[in-house]
């Protein structure tokens, strides 16, 4: 049998494994925005991308650090930080007059109730539609830091794996246990400054 010399390579992002093309056409076929979400150990970043044959264009993007602007003190990485990105996001979409989005993980793995799906919460609250399914979002506790609480307190019994797990607080003086009570501070502070 004989054997061809030509080999095809693949698109460099298909080869580093960035996109992958098939899921990005079955989206894109939808022909509706997507909330574009990425995450990283300390950070959560997302976006509502429009496609366009030239490139895809950014209608809205917020990144986590940015809450600190509305008083965020704790972790930008962590599940409520995740759900107040998708909050805010969700309400500069409306201000934009985008309404019915689909939601766009891209290669990462879909687990129930992670960040990935907090950020999809915080959007649906502010108002977005997307479809879903209600089993895979994080519980309202989740949502709100409490497991975190629940976790310092049980860590406290261990003293120095708690300074370990926590030191980052501890250095800048944060109560774990106001967690609950600054995500609902936030979240108010962000319906009322959405306009600005």
């Amino acid at each position: 049998m004989k054997r061809s010399n030509i080999y095809n390579i693949q698109f460099r992002r298909k080869r580093k494994g960035l996109t992958d093309y098939r899921r990005r056409l079955r989206i894109l076929s939808s022909k509706k925005p997507r909330l574009v979400v990425r995450k990283s150990l300390k950070n959560i970043q997302a976006s509502i991308v429009v496609y366009d044959k030239k490139g895809d264009i950014v209608k809205v993007s917020f990144h986590s650090k940015n809450l600190k602007k509305f008083d965020w003190t704790y972790n930008t990485g962590n599940i409520p930080a995740a759900y107040l990105v998708g909050f805010l996001l969700g309400k500069k979409a409306k201000d934009t007059n985008l309404g019915e989005v689909v939601l766009d993980i891209g290669s990462q793995k879909s687990v129930k109730g992670s960040r990935v799906y907090a950020v999809l919460a915080g959007a649906l609250d502010a108002g977005l539609k997307i479809p879903y399914s209600k089993d895979i979002l994080p519980s309202k506790e989740r949502i709100t830091g409490m497991h975190i609480n629940h976790y310092a307190q049980a860590l406290k019994k261990d003293e120095s794996l708690f300074k370990k797990q926590f030191s980052g607080y501890l250095k800048n003086s944060i109560d774990l246990g106001n967690i609950s009570k600054k995500f609902e501070d936030v979240k108010n502070n962000i319906s009322k400054n959405q306009g600005k």
